[in-house]
């Protein structure tokens, strides 16, 4: 069930109108009910792998609780072993089996072991991280074991977040789930006012650049450079705003509830390094990785070439978290290399910068991560290896013959996939995104509404859906992440 279909808004206005019709000590079954039918219209006979896990991880955390010693970490692994075993069977399996093969036929030899023909169940790593650090924080003393079965399968299949995050922790949403939230005017515009400005990021922004960004990616051979690089910019915003309305949305709709989710994502283009970047992109999952991972791995509390080879581990094993795919460890590779070498090379660039007055130049920092961050996306929006490399190569190489166009006064802009006038509105939508970025930075939008008279925060309501109906593109696109 997409956020952005007309499925979900009928689901979505009954059971939030059922959640503050039934009495206070049925909502969570009303909301795991709900929650399990949202998943279930996906692909209904997966919903049994996540209720393996969810029993797994429910008698984990009692065990990893009432246990002293050893066994307290026995359980912990057996509970992380179930989880990543899933994982690898449905997301790596396949994966690994296509690169022992290639490995043996090296050698002359044959696999023996067949393929699986298994579809990979949706937001399987989301759910699968959010029940992982409910046991660890158990097993770290963080947490209490949750006894209720129900509220325990509550936190991992909570529909809001359930198949693309915010990841959550238990210290922020288990207590939430016994908590009354009354039904509260202000909360719920604002709640509101977030799904209708995710859905509009999604369905305007998202879906209408990636009209261009699929015409010039799945052909990439029949495009120039000018094409290669808007393709690659618009990506970087499609990403963005495709993820971040649906983390807009689901935030949006706990809100309205009364839940309080975690920020997901905090304006990354504006950020000055690729260090600052990772704080504003999807925060829930950096957050993860750096509590679960890169703590336990010794962190920075190491020798400074251990320091630099644990970010690099953790960056690869993110690429490798998105998807089973050598385009996204590369994806994952380059952000290890461009954060260790900011590291590397720290003291020597202010020296430069300061030098040849770079540091005067405010725009610059942005604009050069930004650069570094769309370049590292051409891997990960790539279908393969082969085409991520032909598209990072020519992206370049072409600029000296648009260059000469240019001078000979002869027309460089090749068909994209869409008219000149969408075109100059996709890079308006672009320009509109970040300006309210811009806003946002100095102060909040939903602030500054709320203190505008009615009728200027009613036009401003009525203009944002207008533009999604008039504007939208509807072909029930999925949401990217949905395939992690």
């Amino acid at each position: 069930m997409l956020f952005n279909s007309f499925h979900f808004l009928i689901f979505f206005v009954i059971v939030t109108s059922l959640y503050f019709a039934v009495p206070y000590n049925k909502r969570w079954l009303l909301l795991l009910i709900s929650s399990c039918y949202f998943y279930m219209a996906f692909v209904p006979i997966y919903i049994l792998i996540l209720g393996f896990t969810i029993v797994i991880d429910y008698f984990a955390g009692i065990y990893i609780e009432n246990a002293e010693g050893r066994r307290r970490k026995l359980f912990l692994i057996f509970s992380l072993i179930a989880n990543i075993g899933v994982l690898a069977v449905f997301k790596y399996y396949n994966f690994l089996n296509h690169n022992f093969s290639f490995l043996l036929h090296g050698f002359g030899l044959t696999n023996p072991i067949l393929y699986l023909s298994i579809l990979l169940p949706i937001g399987l790593s989301f759910h699968t991280f959010q029940a992982m650090s409910y046991t660890i924080e158990v097993y770290r003393g963080n947490q209490k074991a949750e006894r209720h079965f129900g509220i325990y399968s509550l936190y991992v299949m909570f529909y809001p977040q359930l198949v693309a995050g915010p990841i959550e922790r238990p210290q922020n949403l288990l207590h939430q789930f016994r908590e009354k939230h009354d039904f509260d005017y202000d909360r719920v515009t604002s709640g509101l006012r977030l799904m209708a400005w995710g859905l509009f990021k999604k369905v305007v922004i998202a879906d209408r650049l990636a009209i261009v960004v699929d015409s010039v990616y799945n052909n990439p051979q029949q495009h120039n450079s000018l094409s290669l690089v808007i393709a690659t910019v618009f990506f970087s915003f499609q990403i963005f705003c495709d993820f971040s309305g649906y983390s807009d949305m689901a935030i949006g709709a706990a809100r309205i509830m009364g839940f309080k989710l975690m920020t997901n994502f905090n304006k990354p283009y504006q950020s000055k390094s690729i260090h600052e970047f990772w704080k504003r992109w999807h925060i829930s999952l950096s957050s993860w990785f750096k509590d679960y991972l890169y703590i336990s791995i010794g962190g920075n509390r190491v020798t400074i070439p251990r320091w630099y080879l644990n970010l690099f581990i953790v960056f690869l094993i993110s690429g490798l978290w998105h998807g089973a795919n050598w385009t996204f460890v590369i994806w994952g590779a380059l952000h290890g290399f461009y954060l260790v070498f900011s590291l590397i090379t720290k003291d020597f660039r202010k020296k430069i910068n300061k030098m040849f007055f770079l540091d005067k130049i405010l725009f610059l920092p942005a604009l050069t991560t930004f650069g570094l961050v769309a370049f590292a996306w051409i891997f990960f929006r790539a279908d393969n290896v082969y085409t991520a490399i032909y598209i990072s190569k020519h992206i370049f190489t072409g600029i000296p013959e648009i260059i000469n166009k240019l001078v000979a006064h002869q027309s460089v802009f090749e068909y994209v996939g869409v008219e000149k006038s969408d075109l100059v509105l996709s890079v308006l939508l672009i320009l509109f995104l970040e300006i309210v970025h811009y806003v946002q930075s100095k102060k909040s939008i939903s602030e500054i509404l709320t203190q505008q008279p009615t009728y200027i925060r009613w036009a401003v309501y009525y203009g944002l859906v207008l533009a999604i109906v008039f504007w939208g593109v509807y072909e029930n696109r999925q949401f990217i992440y949905f395939q992690f």
